[in-house]
């Protein structure tokens, strides 16, 4: 990013905070920044240490009274390579989707005449919130860039979808927005990928779940990126991160949620990696307040959920359907049973061991199948070099 122009707004949300590593980052980086505030931002974060990070001056006010300084809205506009919206909060999203125009930073969104990117940050409920998400489709039909928020703790003290992305991830979105924005930049296959656990409630406080972390999915993910593929990330609740303009994430949370996803998207793909680990039962009713603790023994009574691999090798037209096969024991019969009975293009075994390969592990022994029953045995390695691995194979 040496000598990219970098116009950095930022608004009053609690997020705000990160701001000053994502400055340092940006610069170390070799790009330029200038910061642009709307007024209730200063509350969050110093001007002052913007203004030394950044080695520019920072603006609030279209005029500043004490200077006697006008501030050009257009003139920052036209310098910028970018526009970066972070914190983007609900409330300013609302304002841009609607033209509204009542602080220096929407007067320089409106003025833009390069790409605005958004980081959005507010609290799950209203991350979730139809208003917001209309808004945020219409700042998307506008050509908007989004990074989601991830999943994580809130500073409401709530935990779930509405945390901005990390500092370091934002600046590889950039690094990866500017690489595809060359002329030689070019997204060869669409690959959809299921990654994580999934929750299936019991009440509103209590669920059912499993240990995933979503590792594999997202270094599965990020090696389709780095390979120059367009993703869609459908994710249960993980504390993984990654942002890139070729990635689309869609935030799931129970079994049904992710076959809907599944099913929304899986005309758009021509791969599709099921690396999530789906929960093969639900409660049958789930209650409405929080149960009580009572008798000695509670009867929980489980119902099957839908089979979102079995339904995407079932639908696929010219789709390849890779399945993931965590086990225990019996571990390449099962996984072979598993690659025949639902009619898959590949199958990836993964034993699991604790701490070495699995769930939670920062490595992983694979071997992958083919339709024809061909093995590929890995070697354990980092999940990150396994998934390129596992591309490399989907690529030849």
């Amino acid at each position: 990013m040496q000598g990219k122009r970098i116009l950095l707004g930022i608004t009053g949300g609690i997020a705000a905070y990160k701001i000053p590593i994502l400055v340092r980052l940006l610069k170390k980086q070799g790009a330029e920044v200038r910061c642009v505030l709307t007024p209730s931002a200063q509350d969050f974060v110093s001007p002052l240490v913007l203004a030394t990070l950044s080695e520019q001056a920072v603006h609030i006010e279209f005029w500043n009274k004490q200077t006697g300084v006008w501030t050009n809205h257009v003139e920052l506009g036209l310098w910028a390579d970018v526009m970066l919206i972070a914190p983007a909060t609900a409330n300013t999203i609302s304002k841009m989707a609607n033209g509204a125009c009542d602080n220096l930073l929407l007067a320089t969104y409106l003025s833009l005449k390069c790409p605005c990117i958004l980081a959005p940050a507010m609290d799950l409920d209203m991350y979730q919130h139809p208003s917001f998400k209309r808004n945020l489709a219409t700042l998307e039909a506008d050509q908007m860039h989004i990074i989601p928020a991830t999943f994580g703790a809130l500073a409401s003290g709530l935990e779930g979808q509405g945390r901005m992305e990390e500092p370091e991830a934002i600046v590889a979105y950039l690094q990866a927005f500017f690489s595809n924005h060359s002329p030689i930049a070019q997204v060869k296959k669409r690959i959809l990928i299921t990654a994580g656990p999934t929750r299936e409630a019991l009440d509103p406080v209590r669920y059912i779940s499993n240990h995933s972390t979503g590792k594999m999915g997202y270094a599965l993910a990020q090696a389709a990126l780095q390979a120059g593929h367009e993703v869609i990330l459908i994710s249960g609740p993980t504390q993984q991160h990654l942002a890139h303009p070729h990635l689309t994430l869609i935030s799931i949370e129970s079994a049904q949620e992710l076959l809907q996803a599944v099913q929304a998207n899986w005309a758009w793909a021509s791969h599709g990696i099921f690396s999530a680990a789906v929960a093969d039962y639900r409660p049958s009713e789930v209650a409405q307040e929080k149960i009580k603790k009572s008798d000695n023994e509670m009867t929980l009574h489980l119902v099957k959920n839908p089979d979102v691999l079995a339904w995407a090798a079932a639908n696929k037209t010219n789709q390849i359907v890779v399945g993931f096969a965590l086990e225990t024991n019996n571990s390449e019969q099962n996984a072979l049973n598993k690659l025949r009975n639902k009619n898959l293009d590949y199958i990836v075994l993964n034993e699991q061991q604790n701490g070495v390969s699995g769930f939670g592990s920062d490595t992983n022994k694979l071997i992958i199948f083919d339709k024809a029953e061909s093995r590929v045995e890995l070697p354990l390695q980092r999940k990150a070099d396994a998934a390129s691995s596992l591309i490399q194979i989907l690529e030849a």
